[in-house]
């Protein structure tokens, strides 16, 4: 009977998280219209101010209020989906998960200085360390305003 019941809980464990429902900011992302990432941060420019759909996994969650995460998409290339605080509350659970995100895409090419600045500011907020002259060029930040998330 133990048995049964051990290996009922089992089966019961492992067909969960295939149960799981999306979690739907505002309606969700337009799933049907996603980008490929290769094409648009190659071509960063043309799609700067317009809205567009990107999937990626989520490497990272503001802790303090879930207002902004990292999307992981092609070629280990970051894009931050940022909201204003409280317009939407990403959930820590979604590092891991696939996430579609639809809004503006925006391009902010940084200067030097702008770019330390910027990753001492991103290294302090997650507890981490960061060297900032050990950072010879600038960076480009690749970030999404969205309207409508799905975390998968």
């Amino acid at each position: 009977m133990l048995n049964k019941l051990g290996l009922s809980l089992f089966a019961l464990l492992c067909v969960m998280p295939g149960l799981a429902q999306p979690t739907e900011f505002a309606g969700g992302a337009d799933k049907a219209n996603v980008i490929d990432a290769t094409r648009l941060l190659t071509q960063a420019q043309q799609y700067h101010q317009t809205d567009v759909t990107v999937k990626g996994v989520v490497t990272k969650v503001c802790k303090k209020r879930g207002c902004w995460m990292t999307l992981k998409v092609e070629k280990g290339e970051q894009i931050t989906v940022k909201v204003r605080d409280g317009e939407m509350v990403f959930p820590m659970t979604a590092v891991g998960k696939t996430a579609l995100a639809t809004g503006r895409f925006e391009v902010f090419e940084l200067t030097l200085e702008k770019s330390r600045r910027y990753l001492a500011h991103k290294a302090e907020e997650n507890g981490e360390v960061f060297d900032s002259k050990a950072l010879k060029k600038p960076i480009t930040v690749y970030r999404l305003k969205p309207s409508a998330v799905t975390i998968l």
